[in-house]
């Protein structure tokens, strides 16, 4: 039985409303921290503890390179920058070309989580438009990591979760209130697959 150690959480089109959504579902209840990789565009101005602290009662920051990962806190990759995960627990930001058109890429995301925590990361994977994500959100699963993925048909928009169920068998499928009714379950008593 292994436990989770942080969850690393993807989303394109139609993902702020879906992150809102999930972090209201975890209320105060998750006892690691909640990284988030949402795709926006280069010049985006969005604060992420304007648009995403009223629905959260962890404190929400955007990630600066070489920032440690700790407890309490939900963190969000800045525009323009792929997000890492180092093996000492924490960020690495690099400019790095893009990948799926995007930058920051859940695909590199969601590979250097596994790579760093192994079988204690777990991967979740929402809405959007493209297939970034998805080889990622394998990687995890391959490497002993816990997936979860948005059903298609609950996504505002449906080709990222449809990409990931195309080429792997995630742990876990369903409503965002039932991935994290998922995560809480695992993150209160371990995994027991």
């Amino acid at each position: 039985m292994s436990k989770i150690e942080a969850v690393f959480v993807g989303a394109s089109a139609g993902g702020v409303l879906a992150v809102q959504k999930l972090l209201k579902e975890f209320g105060d209840q998750l006892s690691v921290p909640v990284i988030v990789v949402q795709h926006l565009p280069a010049d985006s101005s969005i604060q992420p503890h304007l648009v995403f602290g009223q629905h959260t009662k962890f404190n929400v920051v955007e990630v600066i390179d070489k920032m440690p990962i700790e407890k309490g806190f939900v963190y969000f990759a800045p525009p323009s920058y792929h997000l890492l995960i180092e093996k000492d627990r924490c960020f690495s930001l690099t400019q790095d070309e893009l990948v799926h058109f995007s930058r920051p890429s859940i695909d590199v995301f969601f590979e250097s989580a596994a790579m760093a925590l192994k079988d204690g990361s777990c991967g979740v994977l929402l809405t959007g438009a493209n297939s970034d994500g998805a080889a990622g959100l394998k990687f995890i699963k391959d490497s002993g990591g816990y997936t979860l993925v948005q059903d298609p048909k609950d996504a505002e928009v449906s080709a990222m979760p449809a990409s990931a169920l195309a080429i792997m068998k995630p742990d876990f499928i369903g409503t965002i209130p039932s991935i994290a009714a998922k995560i809480l379950e695992i993150d209160k008593g371990g995994r027991n697959d």
